[in-house]
């Protein structure tokens, strides 16, 4: 057991939202949270020595964003097989940012945009916030696994959609979409004149057998029409230090983008969001194999867990994320009950499936990049609850 993953870092009374929201969150205190996505886990040494040294320089004036933090970024994308310009890149303070300035920007109001639920709930407000009409292509359910259903999403987008949102890795499902699959949503994006806008922020969190395929870089035609969301803010968990990188080949829509952010005076850039995620992008190749490793652990531990002694419920089993998609079905309760049994029984925190939109109601969302001993404690009082009941 890597005792780096392992060790029990105590986050309370750090304005920590996992931790110190638990009382207002879910009506008590004595809650185990494994819900909001980020990791119990310090990032690595050279990020926090890269922050001191800026820190110890004392004066934190305006920044200019360096040529070295484009060539990181550069640099790690052609480890995934794309080759991108340093032109192409723009930065915000985060994904979810990102995704409402390319609606607002790159939509007009009253558009329709296609999400596909259950998916990550900030979706569903990127849309309604911009004034623009949300298109659902739900995924289907079958076996224990999601896919596409490209029948309606060739039916949605041949009915004058706008825009797609994809999550790829898709959270909370876990898909890596495969290059067959990332394919045929290409040829469809390309035959209606529908703009993709990918969120890949969780595309360095792959397990062993899958592999992310960037979906920009599969196709010329449809990088020149599509945006990609990435961030060293789940992989290296530094959420708190607001930084993200938008890519965007099309020039004309690269433009569109800019002139929304100057609009709002969102062009400037955290001065150690910036070094932190220079020194992750670098230096983070090590640290996030022994990180996936660890997650690996945590997720066999936790299949072995519920299949020995809570078999009541199935496991999504994620392909990339630490984000565990759990299947409460066969307990019979509605959302409301359920919620309320996995707080007021269990007290522990999981994110409410219902709150990821239409096939959601049912499932949890966990997230188990937390020390094993954490992990441990919240299935056994899962356990004991429906022992109790």
């Amino acid at each position: 057991m890597n005792s780096k993953f392992d060790k029990f870092i105590d986050r309370k009374n750090t304005h920590c939202v996992k931790w110190d929201s638990i009382g207002k969150k879910f009506g008590r205190e004595d809650i185990i949270p494994l819900w909001v996505a980020d990791m119990d886990f310090a990032t690595l040494p050279e990020v926090i020595d890269s922050i001191k040294q800026r820190a110890d320089h004392g004066i934190f004036g305006y920044t200019q964003i360096p040529d070295e933090l484009d060539k990181t970024i550069i640099n790690w994308m052609d480890k995934k097989g794309w080759k991108i310009e340093k032109d192409w890149i723009v930065y915000t303070p985060g994904v979810v940012t990102a995704l409402n300035l390319s609606v607002s920007a790159l939509t007009e109001p009253g558009d329709s945009v296609i999400i596909q639920s259950p998916v990550y709930s900030p979706f569903f407000s990127v849309v309604q916030n911009q004034k623009r009409h949300t298109l659902i292509n739900q995924l289907v359910y079958k076996d224990n696994q999601y896919n596409m259903d490209f029948s309606d999403l060739e039916s949605k987008m041949a009915s004058g959609a706008k825009m797609m949102i994809l999550c790829s890795p898709h959270n909370p499902v876990g898909r890596v979409w495969t290059r067959d699959e990332l394919n045929k949503l290409i040829e469809l994006c390309l035959k209606y004149n529908v703009l993709l806008v990918s969120d890949e922020i969780h595309s360095d969190l792959i397990y062993p057998s899958y592999k992310h395929l960037p979906i920009a870089s599969l196709s010329e035609d449809l990088a020149q029409h599509s945006v990609t969301c990435i961030s060293p803010s789940k992989t290296f968990n530094i959420p708190g230090l607001m930084i993200s990188a938008t890519i965007i080949p099309n020039d004309k829509l690269r433009q569109k983008f800019r002139a929304l952010i100057n609009r709002f005076a969102m062009g400037g850039i955290n001065i150690f969001g910036m070094v932190a995620a220079q020194a992750a992008y670098s230096y983070g190749q090590e640290w996030l194999s022994e990180l996936i490793d660890y997650l690996k652990g945590n997720l066999e531990y936790l299949k072995s867990f519920i299949s020995e002694n809570i078999p009541q419920i199935k496991i999504v089993e994620p392909q990339g994320t630490y984000l565990v998609w759990l299947n409460f079905k066969k307990l019979g309760m509605d959302v409301e009950q359920l919620n309320d049994f996995i707080v007021n029984q269990a007290r522990i925190g999981l994110n409410n499936g219902a709150d990821f939109g239409p096939g959601g109601e049912g499932f949890m969302r966990m997230n188990i990049a937390c020390p094993r001993s954490t992990l441990v404690e919240g299935l056994n009082r899962i356990k004991e609850a429906i022992e109790r009941r």
